[in-house]
């Protein structure tokens, strides 16, 4: 994974109202914090920063005052009808730290005919070196058959990655489209009923012979 080098300028303002003023200069006010130790207050480039924020698990590079810092997301905070970023939240980060991260999962491949795929999980959680961490897990549903399930232990794990969801919990499971099975339901009672109402005509037949 590469890095993403961004720079950033020391805050040294707080409160809504600093934070207004940073949004109005096209700046996202952010925090970095590491344990122990007191978290850093930056001003981040906000078209980078969400250009960056399209990829899960990104890893900055944050630039300031000449001193380099790596760190993944945290969390962001988003305006929830304008979606624009209000605030993150980075965490510190060296090389050859193991951090937990939630890894989303992506699905490539056609399962069998007649079938779809439920995805029953859309993230799972492992623990990975901090500067190598995956964006994504595929998992290939290539000719899957109705019932399979894929669970959380059968993903491959990149190298270095430990899963650290439950590992029998589904993933996806592979199924009919529900109409299929009414209308399958629907045609084995209309058979039903038919075979019933023929045995019945023929006791009515058999009654009237004798």
């Amino acid at each position: 994974m590469a890095e993403i080098r961004l720079v950033g300028i020391e805050r040294t303002e707080f409160g809504k109202g600093a934070a207004r003023r940073l949004r109005r200069d096209n700046l996202i006010p952010a925090v970095m914090y590491e344990l122990g130790e007191t978290p850093t207050h930056v001003a981040l480039p906000e078209h980078e920063t969400m250009l960056a924020l399209r990829q899960a698990n990104v890893l900055f590079n944050i630039i300031t005052n000449g001193n380099s810092q790596l760190a993944v997301t945290k969390s962001v905070q988003r305006d929830p009808v304008r979606q624009i970023i209000e605030h993150l939240d980075l965490l510190k980060v060296r090389a050859g730290e193991k951090i937990t991260v939630e890894v989303p999962i992506v699905i490539v491949g056609e399962s069998a005919d007649g079938t779809i795929h439920l995805l029953d999980l859309q993230n799972v959680s492992l623990q990975a070196e901090a500067t190598h961490l995956p964006q994504s897990l595929e998992v290939d549903i290539t000719d899957l058959e109705e019932g399979h399930v894929v669970r959380a232990g059968d993903l491959i794990m990149p190298h270095g990655s430990v899963l650290e969801t439950d590992p029998e919990v589904a993933v996806v499971l592979i199924t009919v489209p529900k109409e299929e099975v009414e209308e399958t339901e629907e045609a084995e009672g209309e058979e039903g009923e038919a075979e019933a109402t023929e045995e019945a005509a023929e006791g009515e037949a058999e009654e009237a012979a004798e």
